[in-house]
This record gives C-alpha cells, structure tokens and sequence, in this order.
C-alpha cells in the first residue's frame, strides 16, 4: 500500500495575545524532509510512530510536512493556508494513495477557520476520494466537530492527561485504518455531545477509573476504539465542549449506544472529576505548613501549553513578599532576562527585571538584585518520549527564591529543567510550575504533594469568568442542568 502522512497543529487560546506566525512553527516544529531528531520532538511522535509501522509492513511512504507551533492565539491565516497547502500539494503529487494519516491538534483556529482540522480533513477527501481511507490522531483537548468525524474514516484520541499516550494512540490509528484499507474492519463512527466543559485530569479520580473503562468497552465485540474529546475550554467557537467519540465495526448503533452510555456516566461524575484549584495565598500556606518538601504549586492560569505568554509574575511577587525560603519557579518566559544573565555570567550580581511583559495576564515586572546561579545555552527538557525546547536558560536566586529564566516560550514538564541548571528540585521546600497538567508525569515521582493555583492569568480554569459570546449554549457549568433527563 501507498501511505501519505502528515502532521498540522496548534491549540488555540483566543484569550491570549500571542498569534501563531511561522516563526512560532519554525521554533516549535517544522520538519519539511522527513528528517527528524532523535529521539523526535514529542508533536512528531505519531508522525515518526505511523512511518516506522508501515515501512516495517513493507509499505510505501509518502511523508509531507511536519509542523506544530506552541499553544498561542489566533493562527495568522496566511500561515495556516501556507502550511495546509504545501501539505495538499504534497498529497496531490503523491496520488494514488491507500491510506492517509493526519496528526493534528484539534483546536486549531486560524483567522477565518474556526475548524482548521476539519478544513484540512475536508480537502484531503476531495483530492482522494470516498475509496481511500483518512486516519486522524488527536490530542484531547479537542474541538470535535460532525464535519470532522463525517469527513474520516477513524479518528482516535489521547486518553491520558498528561498525553503519555501519543506513541500508544498512534499505533491504534495505523491499525484501524490499514485493516479498513485491507477490508478487514468497517469503522463507522458516533460522536455524543456531553453539553458540558471542564479540566479533566486522568491522573485523579474518577476520570483515572473512566479512561480504564473506556480500555475495557474497546475488548468488546464489534467496538473498535472509545475516546474522550476533553474540550479545550479557552476557545470561544461553536464546537467547544466535551463528547464521547466511539468506532464500532460496521455496528452504528452499538457504536451510538456506547458514546450514549458514556456520555451519561461521565455527567453524573462531573462534581467529582472537579479539581480544587487554590488560591495562591492558599496555596503557600499549605506548602509551608508541609512535613516534608517539595510540595508542587502549578500556576495554571499561565500555561504556555494553553497559549499563555508564561511570563506572569503574580506568584513569584507573593513568594517575594512572604519571604518564603527554599523555593525555586519555572520557567518565566523572558528572553531579555537571559541575555542579561548571561552577559553577568555565573556568579555575578546584576539589578534584573523579570516577567510581566505580554499583556495585562502577566502582572508587573519583578525589580530584584538577582545572583547568577546557573547557565544552560539550548536547555531542553523531556517530555514522554520526546524533548522540548527551552533555548537559553538561567537560574537567577532573587535572595531566596530561584527563578528559571528562558528565551523559548514553553511550559514546565519535567525536573530537568531545574537539574540542568545545578537546582535540586528535591531540596527544595515548594516549586512553581507554569503548567496545567502536563508536569505531573515528571513531577509526581518527587512531589511530596502536589497543589493546583488559580492565579490570574489567560488561562484562568474557572470557565464562569471566561467572556464567552460564540459558544453553543446551554453548557455545564455556565448553565446548571443542560441536560434532557440527566442530573
């Protein structure tokens, strides 16, 4: 078989003051030959996944672009068009083809596209046809759209938060769609709105037991792939909100049955898969009060992986009010800071201002007498199976506190962005990270606790104070029983 793959994504903040230009790809991901580092950048982990699997079938690739930006705002649409063309384009030199294999985010908007993967998957079927058949992977929070699942033929979705599943996820994409391609199965797809919005954490419960329930309906007779579309609730079109997507084998209404049964379950369950996000105040107290260290602050308002500038410094000012010891912060995104730093170089001492640069969402910038305490030029950090970019890197202590500085706008995944800079993570009686839910794979194993912060910010988890005027209504929780039947 010919198999065509391609990789086109961002998740889209249209809260946040940050437009994905190709710059943002250029410094994220942009792989135009194929050639990708090893081990591969965490966003081409189902590209690398899908090629390696069929080439070991003795498969024919055809392998276009790779090209994923860090969450930010709104797509400049002449980029987007740019990217989904050289991909088209490639498709179209590429023809006939068996299989085609998309990795995309699903919350993807661009000027003028609120639906960036079901645009692309739409043009995709127009060049091959009903006869070939379209996999899609995507990430969890996604806006999944009737068009899209109208358009493919399997779409399957991470299940895990954090997405320590994207290699696992993409194997099931190549087999569901290479056994359609072989006339071995006949996917047909349900997709149930559950008219409701939230951070759902599969590291908690009860969305730990819903992610294992929905593994043992897919040993099931006739059910091929079950799969959770979280939401991403920081986007203001239509689609947003959280549905059940099932693939069935050529059974539509068992597949409609599963999605319908999960739906429910999961609204029943909703109080409880709550997260108790804290104050910051709050959330130090706590930290202080703890036996033993390091006890975790994750600053979720200010998530880079939710398109926030990751720059805000409301935190590290009460940290710096409070005179609290033993405590060290990552990363601020400050690009200026660094070269400072580095100009002082390690050791020195240098009057710094840091942060609240972006946007109202940042707060004011942090004025400290600041000691160079480590220097890493193209820092990088581990993220399941693939690394992340943090450019230039500094460990700047502001008389007590240790702050990490970096000139790559990302979030905070693993301890190694402290260790690199000579910053012991376990020593340390509390540490911030600018992260949802993404660090808590590599931060659990060394956390003696770990606290969710609701400080202010562009990704503020408290969707009721989100200015929402485009989004299909009524939605739990901005509406209190959206629901026919089920309370």
């Amino acid at each position: 078989m010919r198999v065509f793959i391609a990789c086109l994504g961002t998740e889209t903040n249209v809260f946040a003051p940050i437009p994905a230009d190709m710059a943002l790809f250029e410094n994220t991901l942009l792989v135009r030959d194929g050639v990708h580092s090893d081990p591969p950048h965490f966003f081409a982990q189902q590209t690398v996944t899908w090629r390696d699997a069929a080439r070991a079938e003795g498969h024919e690739v055809i392998e276009s672009l790779s090209a994923f930006a860090t969450p930010a705002g709104i797509t400049v649409r002449a980029v987007y068009e740019e990217l989904r063309d050289r991909i088209l384009d490639d498709l179209r030199a590429a023809m006939p083809v068996d299989l085609v294999l998309l990795g995309m985010h699903g919350a993807m908007i661009a000027d003028g596209y609120d639906d960036c993967e079901a645009d692309l998957a739409a043009r995709v079927r127009e060049i091959v046809g009903p006869g070939t058949e379209i996999g899609i992977e995507l990430d969890l929070h996604c806006h999944l759209s009737q068009q899209l699942v109208d358009t493919a033929d399997v779409i399957v979705i991470y299940k895990e938060y954090p997405h320590i599943d994207i290699a696992d996820r993409a194997r099931e994409v190549w087999t569901l769609t290479r056994d359609a391609a072989l006339g071995r199965t006949r996917p047909v797809m349900a997709l149930v709105d559950c008219a409701m919005i939230d951070v759902l954490r599969t590291t908690q419960e009860p969305m730990k037991s819903f992610v294992a329930r929905m593994k043992q309906l897919e040993t099931e007779d006739g059910i091929l792939s079950v799969s959770l579309a979280h939401g991403f609730p920081w986007a203001d079109i239509p689609d947003m909100g959280t549905r059940v997507l099932v693939v069935a084998d050529g059974d539509r209404d068992k597949a409609e049955s599963v999605a319908q049964t999960l739906a429910e379950e999961l609204v029943f369950q909703r109080h409880a898969a709550r997260t108790d996000y804290l104050s910051i105040d709050h959330a130090i107290d706590r930290a202080m009060a703890a036996r033993h260290g390091p006890v975790v602050l994750a600053d979720v308002s200010d998530n880079p992986g939710a398109g926030c500038a990751g720059d805000s410094t409301f935190i590290l000012q009460r940290l710096l009010e409070r005179h609290v010891p033993g405590a060290a912060l990552a990363c601020i995104w400050d690009p200026v800071a660094v070269s400072l730093a580095f100009a002082a170089g390690l050791g020195g001492r240098i009057p710094l201002r840091i942060g609240g640069k972006v946007s109202p969402h940042s707060g004011t910038p942090v004025d400290a007498l600041a000691r160079v305490v480590g220097l890493k030029r193209n820092a990088t950090q581990l993220f399941g199976a693939g690394l992340d970019d943090l450019g230039d890197a500094a460990a700047v202590d502001l008389g007590g506190v240790v702050v990490i500085v970096n000139s790559t706008r990302t979030q905070t995944f693993h301890p190694m962005v402290f260790e690199q800079l000579g910053i012991d993570p376990a020593a340390q009686r509390l540490l911030v990270v600018k992260s949802m839910q993404h660090f808590h794979a590599g931060f659990a194993p060394v956390a003696a606790d770990i606290l969710y912060v609701a400080a202010p910010g562009a990704s503020n988890p408290d969707v009721r104070n989100l200015p929402y005027t485009r989004i299909t209504r009524p939605k739990w929780p901005l509406d209190p029983h959206p629901w026919d039947g089920i309370r």
